[in-house]
């Protein structure tokens, strides 16, 4: 009878282990996507209680402290722990606040790419045929134009403004999910289990959005999580160029070009704004990396 135990123990082998356990230790064998997760959370979280945490409002002036430095140099004060800007403004108040402006542009950019890519390239990849090559040919020809030329161009045809730049940003970005959804598709159709939902009679409706479009989520998830990045790099630059947020709003790329005149006067006023957008950009990046680790299956260790 022990025998008997000890062969089914044997045979039964080790208990599988679960899916998010596995995920997680593929993901944090990446130190630098770690790191980008501890740094967006951050972000995330100071952008979510940015009315509680700033000292400030983030568009109250005060005559009295102009250009005030930070509170480590000379005539700085803790009041103002970043310094203030040209117009008494607190430094620190506005990154706080700005980063909610810079993270919800850069997840609703992505949204809308995400969801406008992902039907495009579905039909594109299911339907094929005449299509398939108009879409394909369109997306081709908005990655032929310069990323930031083109948003340029998109703004200035409908106008500054936040709504108008994430519109623009979202344009330029969306080829990118058509292209991936679209071969995502077309490796998953040939195979058996997508046949066999077929020749069990489901419709292309089905076949589309419950059979092929999750198990093309996780290329999907990658390119998100990295066009974040993009999209809040892109929308800076508008804001920086006046095309995007428009003053007061302490979005960082506006807070850069409010600063520009006052670069060798008052090196704090740029700085920071630049190192918000450095930072938060590179974390999204090393996320991106560590989710593409832990999602491809030929780069799993």
């Amino acid at each position: 009878m022990s025998t008997v135990i000890l062969k089914t123990k044997l045979s039964s082998g080790p208990a599988p282990v679960h899916p998010l356990r596995e995920f997680w230790s593929y993901f944090s064998a990446n130190r630098g996507a770690v790191m980008g997760l501890v740094v967006v959370v951050t972000v995330l979280l100071v952008a979510l209680f940015a009315p509680w945490l700033a000292p400030h409002s983030p568009n109250i002036t005060d005559s009295t402290v102009f250009l005030q430095p930070p509170a480590w140099q000379v005539g700085g004060s803790w009041s103002y722990p970043l310094g203030t800007d040209a117009i008494g403004r607190d430094i620190l108040s506005r990154l706080m606040y700005g980063a909610r402006l810079s993270l919800v542009i850069g997840l609703a950019v992505v949204a809308i790419s995400v969801v406008v890519g992902t039907v495009l390239g579905l039909l594109a990849g299911f339907f094929r045929g005449v299509f398939e090559i108009a879409i394909m040919r369109l997306m081709d020809i908005i990655l032929t134009l310069p990323s930031l030329l083109l948003a340029i161009v998109i703004v200035a045809i409908l106008g500054p403004g936040l709504m108008n730049a994430m519109l623009a940003v979202a344009i330029v970005v969306l080829p990118h999910y058509v292209r991936i959804t679209r071969a995502a598709v077309i490796a998953e159709t040939s195979r058996d289990y997508v046949t066999a939902a077929r020749m069990s009679g489901a419709g292309r409706m089905r076949l589309m959005f419950s059979e092929i479009l999750p198990n093309c989520a996780a290329p999907l998830i990658v390119q998100a999580s990295l066009g974040v990045s993009t999209a809040i790099l892109d929308a800076a630059a508008l804001g920086f160029l006046g095309l995007g947020a428009q003053p007061p709003s302490p979005e960082w790329g506006t807070m850069l070009a409010d600063a520009r005149e006052f670069v060798l006067r008052a090196w704090w006023v740029v700085t920071f704004p630049g190192l918000a957008i450095l930072i938060t950009v590179l974390a999204f990046n090393l996320l991106g990396d560590g989710l593409r680790d832990a999602f491809d299956p030929k780069l799993k260790r």
